[in-house]
């Protein structure tokens, strides 16, 4: 895949994400954990590094990614509809989706003027996503166990019932009974 392909598909991925999830939308746990992490590691199937200058480049461009997203996670609001944990950006979250693309469009700028070659084989531009989604997705799960309604693994289809996770409901129950507790 040709990186202008790869750039076209994955600001559309995270234009639709971004509408779906500024909407409100499930707190559905394989999209929050397993596709951002298949995401990464698509893209770090994909990244050849051939110094250490793009070494350096892609886990700092990583890092980067994986800050902004827990700061965006903090900023999604959680809340219950219906019986099932709801998840929303906000403002707030949009503003660091662009100061993200921002950063790395900066940290591209700059490498460039350092190495160019570092960018072309360090760039891993889907496992940089990736990491910073996964990211956001553990805060924002890590929210919705907090919230009365059901965490939902995988939704439905075609009117069947949502999929639900047994370890995402033990950890709910866990931690409604240790707040119910420590409220006496």
């Amino acid at each position: 895949m040709t990186g202008t392909v790869q750039i076209v598909l994955i600001a559309a991925a995270i234009i639709y994400v971004m509408a779906r999830r500024l909407m409100g939308e499930p707190a559905v746990g394989k999209r929050l954990l397993v596709l951002p992490a298949v995401l990464g590691i698509i893209g770090l199937t994909q990244t050849s590094v051939h110094s250490l200058t793009a070494i350096v480049f892609l886990v700092a461009s990583a890092a980067l990614s994986v800050v902004f997203g827990l700061l965006r996670g903090l900023t999604i609001r959680t809340y219950e509809q219906n019986g099932i944990v709801m998840l929303r950006y906000t403002a707030m979250t949009i503003v660091l989706w662009l100061a993200s693309i921002a950063a790395r469009l900066a940290a591209v700028f700059v490498m460039n003027l350092i190495d160019p070659g570092a960018v072309q084989s360090g760039n891993g531009l889907m496992l940089v996503v990736g990491a910073g989604l996964l990211a956001e997705g553990l805060v924002v799960l890590f929210k919705a166990v907090r919230v009365p309604g059901q965490v939902v693994w995988s939704k439905g289809r075609r009117g069947a019932p949502h999929r639900t996770s047994p370890f995402l409901d033990s950890w709910q129950q866990k931690v409604h009974e240790t707040r119910h507790d420590s409220s006496r």
